[in-house]
């Protein structure tokens, strides 16, 4: 039985996994962050319920609730449950200062199962079980499976203007089967770099593996838990665009990685040593040379198989392997964010509206160079294109509340009065401000921040601020706490001369005398 049930875009990614991938209950578990039974139970329930993939990813959160969580109850299983012995030699493992043994371990699941096994079975399975661990098979890699891949230390590259030496990062990946290999230097191992690696890999391929297979990277890997990794969202989000499934290698386990760890070996003695003397400027012509190197690699017969990577490639992966899509990934990330009372979500200093039903929501934000994509539950509510203006709003007009009669406290001629408790010049700076936008509701954070002034300020000092804003036509908020802080409105207008501006004392303000003193010496002279 599932205790929680999970968001249902994991839901539909275990589903996903399940009829579209054809991956095994223990990868999908690996893959989407969960429990083995928690997919066993979802594909228990989705199979009950005669829903497929095609048909769950357009479902809404609460149809796909209502078809996997039903009021009637299912009968529970007839057979006799089989103990976790995984389980089991991980707690043993894990306590042995405590003295565990299997006879606990046997009561705690009796006590889950009272109809499982007894103990002298129960004993006799872990057994049998546990004598298997220390076999080494070879590992089978199915063809147009699994692609593996991780990171090096490759070349540097020679900055022209200082001549220092930049490092630079290899990326490798190679298929399960063939060995067909890919490898391309970047800068960094950031989620950039990583996500546009895989895109230039896959395009390279001509095709997209079934299964990849990274170490524990933190671009790829969030957490790299042992038994449960979080994947990167941008990284989740990349593989459900080619339709592929990840499945990150285990953290301390070299077999897990053999294959790659071998690939990135003969990517070093093949590129690496070829161009050991060679020296570089830059990332493309590094790139370059080793596209030739990699060219030679992949087409060089191999001693038993006599056959080159390339053929075996083309011979064995292609054809089982995934199609690519009809247009390449565009990187993307993930962040969240809370809806403000104006309706509004900032996003690198600029505000976009989502629908006013969404007040105070924390919502899943997309974000490519072009688009901005808010999340509500699964389901999208709001695009925007992208803007880079700072303090700056995009509205969409369908997204304001009719005439704000259901939050008409936070009206301007609300915030008006609210103003006018200060001072008249207060109300008259936040009518300005308000004037001044498209829509009043895009001044309301601007406003509400001056009035807040008054939190730290007397009132008096407020009022005068505001006047001096407004005679200054310096109608914003940092204006108005920069005028509070330097106790400019503390100042009389009357100790200036007619026609003569202020002035801040400032070291390197030289003043009339300065030029007289000049003049004196250079006549003297």
């Amino acid at each position: 039985m599932v205790n929680r049930r999970l968001p249902v875009r994991k839901i539909k990614e275990i589903l996903r996994l399940k009829h579209a991938c054809g991956l095994t209950e223990r990868e999908i578990a690996q893959s989407c962050n969960v429990a083995r039974s928690t997919v066993a139970d979802y594909a228990e329930r989705a199979k009950s319920a005669g829903l497929s993939w095609p048909e769950a990813a357009v479902l809404t959160e609460v149809q796909l609730e209502a078809r996997l969580f039903p009021t009637l109850h299912l009968p529970p299983s007839a057979h006799r449950p089989c103990p976790d012995c995984e389980y089991i030699y991980n707690e043993l493992r894990s306590h042995r200062n405590v003295n565990l043994t299997l006879t606990q371990l046997w009561l705690e699941y009796k006590e889950k199962h009272p109809d499982g096994y007894q103990y002298t079975q129960f004993c006799e399975y872990y057994r049998r079980w546990r004598d298997k661990l220390d076999y080494c098979m070879r590992q089978e890699h199915k063809a147009g499976e699994k692609v593996f891949i991780d990171y090096s230390d490759s070349l540097s590259i020679v900055d022209l203007a200082t001549g220092e030496l930049i490092p630079t990062q290899l990326f490798v990946a190679v298929w399960g089967a063939s060995n067909y290999t890919y490898a391309e230097a970047t800068l960094s191992q950031t989620l950039p770099n990583w996500i546009g690696s895989h895109v230039r890999a896959f395009h390279y391929f001509g095709c997209v593996p079934r299964l990849l297979v990274p170490d524990n990277l933190k671009s790829g890997v969030h957490d790299p838990c042992f038994y449960e990794p979080e994947l990167n969202p941008t990284y989740a989000d990349m593989a459900e665009h080619y339709g592929c499934a990840v499945l990150p290698a285990r953290p301390r386990r070299p077999r897990d990685k053999a294959k790659v760890e071998a690939g990135v070996l003969i990517a070093k003695r093949w590129i690496l040593a070829v161009l050991r003397h060679r020296t570089f400027f830059g990332l493309g012509e590094i790139n370059a040379a080793i596209s030739e190197c990699l060219e030679q690699l992949n087409t060089r017969p191999l001693r038993r198989m006599r056959k080159s990577r390339r053929d075996l490639f083309q011979s064995i992966d292609y054809p089982h392997a995934l199609p690519l899509p009809q247009r390449p990934y565009e990187y993307a990330e993930w962040r969240k964010a809370r809806v403000n009372i104006d309706y509004h979500i900032e996003l690198d200093g600029h505000y976009y509206s989502v629908p006013f039903q969404l007040l105070r929501e924390k919502l899943d934000i997309r974000l490519t160079l072009a688009t901005v994509e808010a999340f509500h539950k699964g389901e999208r509510v709001a695009a925007h294109a992208r803007s880079y203006l700072k303090a700056s709003h995009t509205t969409v007009k369908e997204h304001m509340p009719l005439e704000h009669r259901k939050y008409a406290e936070w009206s301007p001629s609300r915030i008006i009065e609210w103003a006018g408790k200060i001072g008249s010049a207060t109300a008259q700076l936040v009518e300005k401000i308000m004037g001044s936008r498209t829509y009043p509701e895009q001044a309301y954070r601007t406003c509400l921040g001056i009035i807040g002034l008054g939190k730290h300020y007397e009132p008096e000092r407020v009022e005068a601020a505001a006047e001096r804003a407004l005679k200054f036509n310096t109608c914003s908020y940092k204006s108005m706490r920069a005028i509070l802080a330097t106790g400019l409105d503390r100042q009389r207008d009357a100790e200036q001369q007619p026609g003569q501006t202020a002035s801040l004392p400032h070291k390197n303000i030289r003043g009339s005398e300065y030029y007289t003193t000049v003049n004196q010496e250079e006549s003297d002279a």
